[in-house]
């Protein structure tokens, strides 16, 4: 079975977070447009990244050992080198012992691909070629090299999305933990007066603190979920190479989620900002005697 062989060898990796950590190799997603790394969070036994509407990506795959592995990379449930619905048994990446490559595209031939970016799950290539169903994910199914001197006989595995068919269940979802409350204000004044003007003053931190609750309601609303697009072309030159599977079934499979920020807040993936603290302005004559000080 021919598999592709990257043509790009990172000297070094970088120190960034890594999305998703496996035994035989790490997945990062890569902001092309900014340069960094995306930032991981963990919900329900599943690893989630955040990805900016518009932005090129890139997904970077390592080699943690000292022999070949075959990355087969599938992304919303497609294959990223044949545009197959994705299955293990088809066509990959062949690192070398401790590579690091970048994917930035779907691959068009061996010296093209078309841009990933994040787009709206509606125009998501997946999703334009009637495949929505597994846009959001992205996956690596990472294989071992069969000795050299084992005859070659390669294994098939029946159609089925990546993520849906090696993904161990994910554990029961533990319960949010109670936000705090802010602390209500007392009112500070014994004469009537003094009251009224307290008053006015809490109807103005109740109409502030209405507007604050409405901005952070805004930014809990899910919007349409993100996908990957089939962006713009750009040259990427691979080889061809010839890799025998140490077996049928995947050593592993490294799966990373994404979508909107906004959508992993409404979701609980990202912790939701507490409200703004609220202010009470200080009042030159809020009226009373002189009390005793506090020991």
């Amino acid at each position: 079975m021919k598999t592709l062989l990257s043509a790009l060898v990172l000297a070094a990796l970088s120190c960034a977070t890594l999305a998703r950590a496996g035994d035989f190799v790490d997945l990062r997603v890569i902001d092309r447009d900014t340069g960094t790394t995306l930032p991981t969070y963990a919900r329900d036994g599943k690893i989630f990244v955040a990805g900016m509407p518009g932005h090129r990506y890139s997904v970077r795959i390592a080699n943690r050992i000292g022999e070949r592995v075959l990355a087969v990379l599938s992304v919303d449930g497609v294959n990223a080198v044949t545009g197959q619905t994705a299955s293990p048994d088809q066509s990959g990446y062949v690192l070398d012992a401790y590579q690091s490559t970048d994917v930035a595209g779907w691959r068009k031939s061996a010296d093209e691909v078309a841009q990933f970016n994040f787009t709206a799950l509606s125009g998501s290539y997946a999703a334009k070629t009637g495949r929505p169903d597994n846009v959001g994910v992205i996956g690596v199914a990472v294989f071992r090299e069969k000795p050299l001197d084992l005859p070659w006989r390669e294994g098939k595995i029946a159609s089925a999305p990546l993520a849906d068919r090696y993904v161990p269940p994910a554990p029961p979802a533990q319960p949010a933990s109670p936000t705090s409350a802010p602390a209500s204000v007392p009112p500070g004044a014994a004469e009537a007066e003094t009251a009224a003007k307290s008053a006015a003053s809490g109807g103005a931190m109740a109409r502030a603190e209405s507007s604050a609750d409405s901005s952070v309601a805004r930014m809990r609303k899910p919007e349409e979920s993100l996908g990957t697009g089939h962006g713009a072309r750009e040259a990427s030159h691979v080889s061809w190479t010839q890799f025998a599977r140490a077996s049928s079934q995947p050593n592993e499979v490294v799966s990373v989620w994404y979508d909107s920020y906004n959508n992993l807040v409404a979701r609980g993936v990202i912790p939701q900002p507490p409200p703004p603290r609220r202010f009470v302005e200080p009042q030159a004559f809020p009226g009373g005697f002189v009390p005793d000080p506090r020991s």
